[in-house]
Parts: C-alpha cells; sequence; structure tokens
C-alpha cells in the first residue's frame, strides 16, 4: 500500500478573484495533489509550501485547499472519482507530489489510470521527468 497513491484534485477556496484558472503554476485555482494511499493529506504543509513557493509575496490567507467538487474534478481532470491520474488530464492542473513518494525504495508506485479498475505502475524518475510536478 506503501507504493499506491491517491490523486486528489484540489480547489484554493481562498484564491483572490482574479485567479481563476491554472494558468499561473505557482499561485492557481487549482491542484492536483498526490500522496501516498496510507498517508494523510495536510493541508497546511501544502499551504506552506505554496506560500514559500510565491516567496511569501501572496499572503497564507490567500491558500486554502479544499477537495474539489466532483463534478469540478471530472470537468478539470476528464475523470471520474476513483479515477484520477495526472497522466492525460484535459486542463493543465499544477501537480504537487508528496515528498515521501520521491523517497520511495525501489524508485516506483502506483497511480490511478484513468479508470476505477485500472493502475498505472511507473518508475517515481519517470513520473517526475513526465509530469514536472512541484
Amino acid at each position: 500500500l506503501h507504493t499506491k497513491d491517491a490523486l486528489l484534485a484540489q480547489v484554493n477556496t481562498q484564491a483572490p478573484s482574479n485567479v481563476i484558472d491554472c494558468s499561473d503554476r505557482n499561485n492557481s485555482k487549482y491542484y492536483v495533489v498526490v500522496v501516498q494511499y496510507t498517508a494523510r493529506f495536510n493541508a497546511e504543509t501544502v499551504k506552506n509550501f505554496l506560500y514559500t513557493l510565491n516567496n511569501g509575496k501572496i499572503s497564507k490567507k490567500k491558500f486554502n485547499l479544499r477537495l474539489a467538487p466532483e463534478e469540478t474534478s471530472i470537468k478539470l481532470t476528464g475523470y471520474e472519482h476513483n479515477a484520477v491520474t495526472c497522466i492525460g488530464m484535459q486542463t493543465d492542473i499544477p501537480v504537487i507530489l508528496d515528498e515521501a513518494i520521491v523517497k520511495l525504495d525501489p524508485d516506483f508506485f502506483w497511480l490511478g489510470g484513468g479508470e476505477v479498475d485500472l493502475k498505472l505502475g511507473i518508475r517515481t524518475s519517470e513520473f517526475i521527468n513526465f509530469v514536472k510536478p512541484f
């Protein structure tokens, strides 16, 4: 289970009114967060990461990640609940990869394959080279 991931389409509910899409990777309305299946998503850690990524120029109050509504997730990714993958998404959503996945040994993990019963196994290094996650 440590090599299986969970992909979570997140919406920044506190993004400024001019931030409506994913055109700015550092300050996007939406993110896909990839965490280990056995790990807990820590919104505070992601908030701190985004604050640092923006060199403190955007207040921490402007980052509040929450699970995107299912309809929004489907529209942005093209995949239904429990089938989300960051390979071939309909929208170029910035991806945040949990550091624990980067440290896996061997260099391999499973992620959603676009359908509920389909998983894609990939080397972490290949995933990073292809997806270019944070």
